[in-house]
């Protein structure tokens, strides 16, 4: 692997997946009738020493769907006014597609085949995503549909702490209380947790290799022939 990229790395670190952190701001927490109101991700790269670090990132303000609920308590947390005449909100479809642009360029760079979802309580994002990627009939989706890293789990097992504002400060980083619930703000935290875990769990993936290394080759076939 010495010639290869860190960015061709990745594809064999996750069995051909590329990580994305994804964080959204919403309206409530029913997937299916609350609104999608902030979307932010962020790509997560690998350094030619095999180091993972946060990438690009991107943000897109979204308008509430037609018949969308809004509870006014998840509108006082997250600090969204839906309504304001400033505010640079575009439609679901709109914002999904051009995010998906980018992540589609960021997997096809990486030499992976599929995007995966890294959220805190990933399940949550997820519904929000594949909800909207529904709603506006997009076709070409980028992201697993049901696969997620979640960093509520890896911050449990790794730091003792599940709240993500205790398990970011828990592993050495910074936080910043007035910035959260800003979906970017969020995504980025997000990102920087799961590779700081990832980074210093590092040793025991090098020793699976080591261990298993037929294994290992089976999966990237297996990947390679388009298997799931």
């Amino acid at each position: 692997m010495s010639g290869e990229s860190g960015q061709t790395r990745i594809a064999a670190r996750f069995r051909g997946f590329l990580p994305v952190a994804v964080d959204v701001e919403t309206g409530g927490f029913n997937a299916n009738t609350d609104a999608l109101l902030e979307i932010a991700a962020v790509m997560i790269d690998m350094t030619p020493a095999g180091e993972l670090r946060p990438g690009a990132n991107f943000r897109y303000h979204v308008q509430p769907f037609h018949g969308s609920r809004i509870d006014p308590a998840s509108l006082a947390v997250n600090g969204i006014d839906p309504h304001h005449p400033l505010r640079p909100a575009m439609p679901e479809k709109e914002a999904l597609t051009q995010l998906f642009r980018e992540i589609r360029k960021a997997v096809r760079d990486s030499g992976c085949t599929r995007a995966v979802l890294v959220g805190h309580n990933a399940s949550f994002d997820l519904g929000f995503l594949n909800a909207a990627v529904a709603r506006a009939d997009i076709k070409r989706n980028p992201f697993h549909p049901f696969s997620s890293f979640d960093t509520a789990t890896l911050g449990g097992v790794a730091l003792g702490q599940t709240v993500l504002a205790r398990a970011v400060t828990a592993a050495g980083l910074e936080w910043n209380s007035d910035s959260a619930h800003s979906a970017i703000y969020d995504a980025e935290r997000t990102a920087a947790l799961f590779c700081t875990i990832c980074n210093r769990f590092r040793f025991m993936y090098e020793e699976a290799l080591e261990r298993a290394p037929a294994l290992a080759d089976a999966e990237q076939e297996r990947e390679s022939a388009g298997g799931d």
